[in-house]
């Protein structure tokens, strides 16, 4: 869903891409990752 929120800073934008990095994951793997990286697309749409 998309609320539209006011916030007073922003640390960084980021394109419509799935992220992986730091913290964030996908499929419990990549989050050890000392850095945040885009994941190509083969890998989550299975192809």
């Amino acid at each position: 869903r998309e609320v539209d929120i006011h916030v007073d800073w922003v640390g960084f934008s980021i394109p419509n891409e799935f992220v992986v990095g730091y913290g964030l994951d996908y499929n419990e793997i990549y989050r050890n990752l000392p850095f945040i990286g885009v994941l190509r697309p083969t890998i989550y749409q299975g192809t």
